[in-house]
């Protein structure tokens, strides 16, 4: 089971050789060094390969393991320079300021509705799973809507992108979690597969993805991949976040009240909500070159961990980093990473969160934890809630019908 606060011990003043990650690995921890690292081209993304090889595989299915490695391997986590570049720039576009803020409309109302199908537990004033109701749908959602598929997101999606972060969050994957992500993958291509031979793909993602491949810019498989990878990528990071955020929250009632007095604040609180409990708590890197790094020497061909949650405590970078303060204001987070690799959907995670919270501070002011405790996923690289029960207080919205977890996927 996950530790049950974020990380208090200091980052090391240099790496550490652990046998914790695949076998070995050096960890960064600094906030310096792991920033550095990250904008550093010897710390090389391209390790899925390895990765998927190292992993524990039976004799099954050998093309379903041949078609994981390649559709997996083209994703733009796994990807750099020139590569990397050409296919974030068929992507970037859709995350532009402007076209995000032509989606904050459609995320306050999929907060809305969704705060809106709790209404019989708001009015009993009964507790409620903030995770299955809120946290997992929002993002799946919102992604959804973002690709051009409001109303073609299959309920199985929260179940493929679980098994997708079992594999990618275990320091080594075991037999089971690699067999359950190469299925997910499997089904997530062929759901994109169909989705993209549409007749009307709209003006989405998924229909600039789509062009880029016709007129060749793009593999078949890399359309694959970006697609997948996009509804994983930006369901995992913001359901994380939502929940921790969450948590933070009610447990420093005093960060709360204050928000309630001045949602103006917003942005602050998220950005600290990402820095006190990140929902990515490492990534790794090969190294492509030899270096030397605090009097230890790294060699090509070894695995880096870059530990963003205990970079993102450093007291070095941030007084008392054990605190929660919404109102901090000590520069940047390495939440989203950093360098030519920092998250793509970075922007719209925190626009999510911003309309999110505050359209709970609006419907839910006097939410607070139940007296039943908060249950963590045993993922190292993410600090992911898999329930979070608490309690809706006094409400300000009419209440409706219950949703069930198919519904809320389809909401």
């Amino acid at each position: 089971m996950m530790r049950d606060t974020p990380p208090l011990a200091q980052p090391a003043h240099e790496p550490v050789w652990s046998e914790q990650y695949c076998g070995g690995a050096w960890v960064l921890s600094g906030y310096d060094d792991v920033a550095a690292a990250l904008r550093d081209p010897r710390f090389s993304v391209r390790r899925a390969a390895r990765w998927i090889n190292g992993a524990a595989s039976d004799a099954g299915d050998a093309r379903q393991q041949r078609d994981f490695k390649r559709v997996f391997s083209r994703s733009l986590l796994f990807l750099d320079g020139r590569a990397h570049r050409r296919l974030r720039h068929v992507i970037q576009p859709g995350f532009k300021p402007a076209e995000l803020q032509r989606q904050a409309p459609a995320i306050a109302a999929i907060a809305r509705r969704l705060l809106d199908r709790i209404g019989p537990q708001v009015a009993s004033h009964t507790q409620f799973d903030f995770v299955e109701a809120f946290a997992r749908p929002l993002p799946a959602l919102v992604i959804a809507n973002l690709l051009g598929l409001p109303d073609r997101v299959p309920a199985e999606f929260i179940d493929w992108a679980a098994a997708l972060a079992a594999f990618i969050g275990a320091p080594t994957p075991d037999q089971a979690q690699a067999a359950a992500a190469r299925q997910a993958l499997a089904d997530m291509c062929d759901f994109f597969t169909l989705a993209m031979a549409a007749d009307d793909l709209g003006d989405g993602l998924l229909a600039r993805i789509a062009v880029a491949h016709r007129e060749q810019k793009i593999s078949g498989t890399e359309a694959l991949a970006q697609c997948s990878t996009l509804l994983f990528a930006g369901y995992e990071t913001t359901r994380n976040l939502l929940g921790n955020g969450l948590l933070a929250l009610l447990r420093h009632p005093a960060q709360w009240a204050a928000l309630k007095a001045a949602p103006q604040n917003l942005r602050l609180a998220v950005r600290e909500m990402l820095r006190y409990d990140s929902p990515v708590q490492y990534t790794g890197r090969r190294l492509v070159a030899d270096i030397e790094l605090g009097g230890q020497r790294l060699r090509r061909g070894q695995l880096a961990i870059l530990h963003i949650g205990m970079a993102n405590h450093d007291a070095r970078r941030f007084s008392d980093p054990g605190r929660f303060d919404i109102a901090r204001d000590q520069g940047n987070h390495l939440s989203f990473g950093h360098g030519p690799h920092v998250c793509l959907g970075a922007a719209l995670t925190q626009l999510e969160a911003e309309i999110a919270f505050g359209t709970l501070l609006q419907a839910l002011p006097e939410i607070s934890l139940a007296p039943s405790p908060p249950q963590w996923q045993p993922l190292a690289a993410y600090r992911a809630l898999e329930r979070l029960p608490v309690t809706p207080g006094k409400s300000t919205q009419q209440p409706t019908q219950p949703p069930t977890h198919r519904e809320l996927t389809h909401a």
